[in-house]
């Protein structure tokens, strides 16, 4: 009976654990029915009741994933709600972001020219001093000794 009522009273304190590590990292916004403070204070008083309490009315509303058809399991349009308003999304890393990576092709692409026209401005230049030169007669200082 002992070992049982250790094994409940571990269940309990990881429940607890659990419980306050999803409350203190849940965004202030998110948080249902009390404000954090008071959540933190009833699972750490009550550790079984304030953590079921937290999972069932506190923690933040799970957002559902897309079934194979693309549409969430309660029939809502993918990322919305009933009212058909959008879910705020956590702001995306620069590299997952397609308008910053488009954004960098761009410029990516706008660099590359300027510097293929350069290239090429500085490339005609030269011809012409070549064709110049070819069409001068020599110097006498340019002819070569003989």
């Amino acid at each position: 009976m002992v070992r049982l009522y250790a094994l409940l009273a571990i269940g309990q304190l990881i429940l607890a654990v659990v419980a306050l590590i999803s409350c203190l990292s849940a965004e202030d916004d998110e948080i249902r029915a009390l404000p954090r403070f008071a959540w933190v204070l009833i699972i750490l008083f009550f550790p079984l009741v304030g953590s079921i309490a937290w999972f069932v009315a506190g923690r933040p509303a799970r957002t559902e994933r897309p079934a194979a058809g693309g549409r969430p399991a309660g029939g809502r349009p993918a990322g919305g709600r009933p009212g058909g308003g959008r879910d705020r999304r956590p702001p995306l890393a620069p590299d997952d972001d397609p308008e910053f990576l488009r954004s960098l092709d761009d410029e990516r692409s706008k660099r590359d020219r300027e510097l293929f026209d350069n290239w090429e401005r500085d490339l005609r230049r030269r011809e012409e001093e070549l064709r110049r030169r070819d069409s001068e007669p020599p110097r006498e200082e340019d002819k070569p000794d003989v």
